[in-house]
């Protein structure tokens, strides 16, 4: 078991050392958080071991999984690989991509292994879909969020969308030709809804829209590949897939035919596949440790996560084009 120390203990910083004291792969030593006065309740209501210095912490560890705000991700990481400890950090990776490089050299060079905590590579319905994905060329996403004041400090861009953008990085596999992108602050000091258009260099395009000021809660990916189509529902956990294939001489009563101008007839497939429910932070959490253990790459690995964020930051930087 890997001996583990958890930066920060807010929100998702409680929820990560609940899952880590119940994780068979690692053994919670303890956290550090800065706030002394929220690092002393949240000891005294869970019974986690508060340290009194992050330098106390990383040095009784193996792993550090940083659950602070975005800013501190570079300072603390910095530290932490220095130390020659491997480091879990919650997306975004850093406030810059100059930063995440940075990191990527410093894990070379101390020979440590970092994951980025892009949690929606671990959805159960995400996962049911990839084996279905051939050369997408459409893609259409949207995740929209009601209102909560915490995250409005980031663009929405930073704060929804760069999961959508992970997930998509992740399935085409084309280097990114050209983005449009537009972005409206309603509410806030950033935006709070953004539209951007992402084009590849294989010819692919996928137009993703996130908002934080919504009615309701959505957060569905559509992928449009030749002779078929995929949809992914991160909230609902559901996948489904249609396929077209060609028809059959002597189709059945209830099979469903489309026929286009030339007269090329296609038989509709409708298929649902099986979604193993999961606890999605903590099959990342644990997967990282079997990378360790292993001595195998991370699914999201420092360099893909600075990806993630390199083409957040570009289409945040279209807005004012």
């Amino acid at each position: 078991m890997l001996k583990v120390g958890v930066l920060g203990s807010g929100h998702l910083g409680k929820i990560h050392l609940r899952l880590l004291k119940a994780s068979n792969k690692y053994e919670l030593v303890g956290f550090f958080d800065p706030n002394k006065e929220t690092a002393e309740k949240v000891s005294k209501e869970f019974g986690y071991k508060n340290f009194e210095t992050l330098n106390d912490l990383i040095k009784t560890v193996d792993v550090i999984d940083i659950v602070t705000p975005t800013l501190a991700h570079f300072e603390v990481a910095k530290q932490c690989i220095e130390a020659g400890k491997h480091i879990f950090i919650e997306k975004p990776i850093t406030n810059t991509v100059k930063e995440a490089e940075q990191l990527i050299d410093l894990a070379k060079k101390y020979q440590v292994k970092g994951q980025v905590g892009h949690v929606e590579r671990f959805n159960p319905a995400f996962r049911a879909a990839l084996p279905s994905f051939n050369n997408p060329m459409f893609i259409e996403t949207h995740r929209l969020a009601e209102f909560n004041p915490r995250g409005t400090d980031v663009p929405v861009v930073l704060d929804l969308m760069i999961h959508d953008i992970d997930a998509i990085l992740s399935v085409v596999k084309s280097p990114v030709k050209h983005i449009n992108a537009s972005g409206v602050s309603v509410i806030s000091d950033t935006p709070d809804i953004a539209n951007a258009r992402i084009q590849f260099e294989n010819g692919c395009v996928a137009n993703l829209t996130a908002s934080r000021i919504s009615l309701k809660n959505m957060r569905k990916s559509r992928f449009f590949q030749k002779d078929a189509y995929v949809s992914v529902d991160f909230l609902e956990k559901k996948t489904e897939v249609v396929r077209m294939k060609d028809a059959p001489k002597n189709p059945g009563d209830f099979d469903m035919i489309l026929q286009n101008a030339e007269g090329v007839k296609k038989q509709i497939y409708f298929e649902n596949p099986k979604v193993d429910q999961n606890n999605a932070i903590l099959d990342e959490l644990e997967t990282f440790a079997d990378a360790i253990n292993n001595n195998t790459p991370p699914i999201v690995s420092l360099e893909q996560g600075t990806e993630a964020l390199r083409i957040a930051k570009q289409i945040i930087n279209a807005f004012d084009n």
